[in-house]
């Protein structure tokens, strides 16, 4: 029960020291109990335990011949460990963000050591190389690149050497990713709304964050007509019909999540009375109940922690864009507090289908990564 203790008291604080959210017209989230070194350690010893663990590996890799058929590090010499590519991305971010968050814990120059192997040089230029290859243009997208994204985003707003050298570093794999995005979401002819990798929703708010911090002009273009293409006319979200029995994201929250960064907060709280109308106008929080899972031993099942805690930053930053007399927001919270008390939970670490990435869901959330969003609209 002290694990379990510990982790429900766990809220959300904002990263000392990052840029802080420019406030719509509406009211902060109430006081929160602090996230402190003791919680922190536990998420940086998940992160940790697996950046630098080659086996298990699930790996999405093309092969062209026998020459391809290579170890997981010979691949990938940045992003090999944490089971597939697009964890050991976010685990490498969860060590930053903790890093930026408490740069004197006991387990920071584990952490530094980490990222200062991993984003070395010549490793980023073998991970450039591996995503330039033959059959490959689809690899990681767009999750993955997503991700990679964020751990720019991260180490761009960070003011410290180290992060400044392993920001320059991973120059070349940022420009990759960007390419491959970009040069996808033109193409693309509707968006993806399921509750797994290949959403869309979920991974245009990091793109979004990203470009906003490096001030990228033709992303944050792209975005700019992209995302109301995809997202503007939408309405009635099924989200009865959530969750799936795999999904870590929701369609319909991710999607809000995603919104409410392009529209000004008059114009958001419109679209989504259109887009939920079955948000309640009380306290009530049974229309959105945490999920449950059956068996945390099964990769694929034990995606549902996941969507918890999604679920929780993604109803926070909602509530974020919203004004403080808004009906909708007593229910919002709520649901919220229940995601995050059921999602936190489950971060124990007892096994490694979940330990390898769900700590990184864990400290999106509480530290409030997401909630830094300004409308992108500020923007143009």
């Amino acid at each position: 029960m002290k694990f379990l203790d510990v982790f429900l008291a766990v809220l959300c604080v904002g990263l000392a020291g990052s840029t802080a959210a420019q406030a719509p017209p509406a009211a902060a989230p109430p006081p929160a109990p602090k996230f402190d070194e003791a919680s922190a350690a536990r998420f940086a010893k998940l992160a940790l335990d697996c950046v630098g663990r080659e086996f298990p590996n699930k790996i999405s890799h093309v092969m062209q011949s026998a020459a391809d058929a290579r170890l997981p590090h010979e691949l990938t010499p940045s992003f090999f460990g944490c089971y597939d590519w697009h964890s050991s991305v976010h685990g490498h971010w969860l060590l930053a963000r903790l890093l930026r968050t408490f740069p004197a814990a006991d387990w920071s120059g584990a952490a530094r050591a980490a990222l200062e192997r991993d984003l070395a040089p010549e490793r980023i230029a073998g991970e450039v190389a591996y995503i330039g290859g033959a059959g490959r243009v689809s690899f990681e997208r767009p999750y993955g690149l997503a991700w990679l994204l964020a751990l720019v985003t991260e180490l761009r707003e960070w003011d410290d050497p180290d992060a400044r050298r392993w920001s320059q570093a991973l120059r070349p794999l940022e420009a990759a990713a960007a390419e491959r995005l970009g040069a996808w979401l033109p193409k693309l002819s509707r968006p993806i709304r399921i509750g797994e990798h290949d959403q869309t929703a979920f991974a245009l708010s990091l793109v979004t964050d990203w470009a906003r911090v490096t001030r990228d002009e033709p992303m944050l273009e792209l975005l700019h007509w992209r995302v109301p293409d995809f997202y503007g006319a939408d309405r009635d979200c099924p989200l009865a019909y959530e969750p799936s029995g795999e999904d870590f994201l929701s369609p319909c929250l991710a999607e809000a999540d995603l919104m409410r960064r392009r529209l000004s907060p008059g114009k958001f709280s419109e679209w989504l009375a259109r887009f939920l109308p079955q948000i309640p106008k009380d306290a009530k929080t049974e229309w959105l109940e945490p999920a449950i899972v059956s068996d945390p031993s099964d990769p694929k099942l034990a995606h549902l922690d996941g969507l918890n805690l999604s679920r929780a930053w993604m109803l926070e930053g909602i509530a974020s864009a919203l004004s403080s007399s808004d009906p909708r927001l007593p229910a919002i919270r709520a649901a919220a507090r229940r995601h995050r008390e059921a999602g936190l939970a489950a971060v124990t670490g007892a096994h490694y289908e979940g330990g390898h990435w769900l700590g990184s869901f864990a400290v999106y959330l509480v530290t409030g990564r997401g909630l830094a969003s300004r409308p992108l609209s500020a923007d143009r």
